[in-house]
């Protein structure tokens, strides 16, 4: 098996029973704010597209490139399909002219059979709301010597079904830097804001040293981030300058962490660079010499600087693709487009539980989620515990554009600043990120439903519920007790042990009895 990085979370994954494109990502994302890091434009993106089968993994922008799916891949590439719940990825391949589906079953092993052999794989279906656009997956494949685990920045709760259908993991892609806006939008004191940086950037690499443990695979590679920011409003989000509250490490960061702690088997890879895989044993080579791939990260910054000048006209065209800031007031279409989804989801408004405030430029417009509806500030009241200050033209962007999801146009953008009073609210994300009849339809079932927390662990003293409140993550192998603090590190999420509160946000309230 040979394995090229093609940047971000892509790979092309080489056998001699057939090749697989995963996750191609050229184009900017999200308002041009997110760049593959290093820069992959100059591969040979027809080449890597000629390809027999093709995995995307979810909807994100950073995964799902239309216009590089749709120039560069062969339509006669069998896509490999998550089992999702909502069929939007289907939907939308079939757009760009992908006719030929594999339909897989969530963690169960699979033969695709093809007209140069078999191949095992099987794809993790994460399926909750909060996976992204309602839906986020890892892909296993097996040519019968070597296995690889794709896991991109998927975060599976469950790795046995996995270990038990391949046994030993050759090789484990996964996400170990930061891909979110939180705490940088955040209108917070910078000494906080950069405290909660540093306890995000060590979390994240924690999970993924957690997930490395669990899978125990020979070789790792991180991948799937960090972006760079290239728009000079956005700059000083790259980790390039000694920022220790910066939440976007990059990969020799991250292969030190494993260094630190006894792991030597991590491999630096970069757009182009590739790994002939036998088992455990692995060869790898990069496209230009290795003390040119060391100055990328040696020389970050010039390396980002000169990136930005060579990128400026995209950004410049992709700017004047948005639509205009002035307009008619935003009132009547925000009203258009959220009550009806406001009517339809009881839950996910009752959790939201408070009006949240949307300024854009001169006007400011109330989402009354506790009344349903969309409207003008009242009299006397501009405070608000939740709120956005997000530019109109980006506003009148994605209501032009009828998009379903803010999390993967604005708000992953960073273009914007927020407050809020309290603890993060997972109900009022969800809501922006289901904005269709089938997405708020699934997303307020699911969190209707109960959640089985019988089964119980101890841990630092404490009997609690096996299943995290949030995400069912097992928290016998994600949870971390320090004194009465619970954390869970797949997502970061806090609980008092004595009370059993969430810390982190609304709801969420643990099983949990001190012993002795």
């Amino acid at each position: 098996m040979q394995i090229t990085s093609v940047g971000h979370a892509g790979f092309h994954i080489q056998t001699e029973a057939g090749s697989i494109l995963c996750d191609p990502w050229v184009n900017p994302a999200y308002f041009a704010s997110w760049f593959p890091f290093p820069d992959n434009t100059g591969l040979d993106w027809d080449a890597l597209g000629d390809v027999d089968y093709l995995y995307v993994s979810h909807l994100h922008k950073d995964h799902f490139d239309p216009e590089t799916l749709t120039k560069h891949v062969n339509k006669d590439a069998t896509v490999l399909l998550p089992d999702y719940p909502v069929p939007d990825l289907e939907r939308e391949l079939r757009k760009l002219g992908f006719t030929k589906f594999f339909e897989t079953e969530d963690s169960v092993k699979h033969t695709v059979s093809g007209p140069k052999g078999d191949l095992d794989v099987m794809i993790i279906a994460l399926r909750a709301p909060a996976d992204g656009p309602i839906g986020d997956s890892g892909l296993v494949v097996s040519d019968g010597e070597t296995v690889c685990f794709n896991m991109n920045d998927a975060r599976p709760v469950d790795m046995d079904p996995m270990l038990e259908a391949f046994g030993k993991i050759d090789i484990h892609l996964l996400q170990y830097s930061g891909a979110i806006w939180y705490p940088m939008v955040y209108d917070i004191p910078a000494g906080t804001k950069r405290n909660f940086g540093k306890q995000k950037r060590q979390r994240g690499m924690d999970r993924c040293r957690s997930y490395i443990e669990q899978v125990g695979a020979t070789w790792v590679v991180p991948s799937a981030g960090p972006p760079v920011f290239l728009d000079d409003a956005l700059r000083d989000l790259n980790d390039d300058h000694g920022d220790e509250g910066n939440i976007f490490p990059d990969q020799i960061v991250f292969l030190e962490q494993m260094r630190i702690h006894g792991n030597d088997g991590g491999l630096l890879m970069i757009p182009g660079s590739t790994v002939d895989i036998h088992g455990d044993k692995a060869a790898l080579a990069h496209p230009i010499p290795d003390a040119d791939v060391e100055k990328i990260f040696t020389d970050k910054a010039a390396y980002i600087e000169d990136m930005a000048q060579r990128m400026a006209p995209v950004i410049a065209a992709e700017k004047a693709a948005w639509a205009p800031a002035e307009g008619e007031p935003l009132l009547g279409p925000l009203k258009a487009k959220f009550e009806p989804i406001m009517a339809q989801s009881d839950v996910i408004c009752d959790g939201i539980g408070y009006p949240v405030g949307l300024v854009m430029g001169d006007e400011t417009v109330v989402l009354d989620f506790p009344n349903r509806t969309v409207r003008e500030p009242q009299d006397g009241a501009g405070k608000y515990r939740y709120g956005f200050r997000i530019a109109p033209e980006l506003v009148r962007t994605v209501l032009r554009d009828d998009e379903p999801d803010w999390v993967n146009t604005i708000f992953l953008s960073t273009r914007f600043e927020a407050w809020r009073v309290g603890g993060y609210n997972e109900f009022l994300y969800t809501f922006f990120k289901c904005l269709t009849d089938e997405r708020i339809a699934y997303a307020d079932g699911w969190f209707a439903e109960a959640h089985d927390d019988t089964a119980s662990i101890e841990v630092g003293g404490y009997e609690i519920q096996r299943r995290c409140p949030h995400l069912k993550a097992d928290l016998s192998k994600f949870g971390v007790v320090e004194g009465s603090n619970l954390t869970c590190n797949l997502h970061g999420w806090q609980w008092d042990l004595e009370t059993g509160r969430c810390k982190t946000s609304k709801g969420h309230e643990l099983r949990s009895k001190k012993l002795g």
